[in-house]
């Protein structure tokens, strides 16, 4: 089993998030296969951070929120696939089942999952996840948790 490592973060802007989102994709390249998850209410900046790591990974054009098609997936520039998922709208973790997304998780690449708790038990271990806690001041605050390689290249 590999290390887990904790780190906290501060993102007064979203300038911070975009230099974390920069440190990430570094640790990932250049082929970039892990599962993110990123925990948070709404309006904490789950989807900001998600295009702020796609860009930092080379893509290009329309980043579009996967709210209600619940899957984008981008092709990396280096090669290989980013999906980004936002399962809020589940009202069952077995609608993922249903959906048939086991088949990309199960494939290499990049999963950014946004709400992850709604698809609880179906998901595979993550190998990154974020909790965000937008505070009063709009900064946010945000624990690391996950592999050492990535959460290391967070600092």
């Amino acid at each position: 089993m590999p290390a887990i490592l904790e780190s906290d973060l501060l993102w007064p802007d979203e300038a911070a998030a975009q230099a974390t989102a920069e440190q990430l994709a570094a640790a990932l390249l250049p082929t970039p296969d892990a599962v993110i998850e990123l925990h948070g209410p709404l309006g904490a900046g789950k989807t900001t951070f998600t295009r702020l790591l796609l860009r930092a990974l080379g893509i290009t054009g329309r980043i579009k929120s996967p709210s209600y098609a619940v899957m984008e997936s981008y092709e990396l520039p280096g090669g290989g696939v980013a999906s980004h998922f936002d399962f809020y709208r589940f009202g069952d973790p077995r609608e993922w089942e249903d959906a048939g997304f086991r088949d990309v998780f199960a494939a290499p690449g990049l999963k950014v999952c946004e709400w992850p708790e709604k698809a609880a038990g179906q998901l595979p271990p993550p190998d990154l996840q974020f909790f965000i806690e937008l505070l009063p001041d709009d900064s946010r605050r945000v624990r690391a948790v996950g592999a050492a390689k990535l959460v290391e290249a967070l600092s």
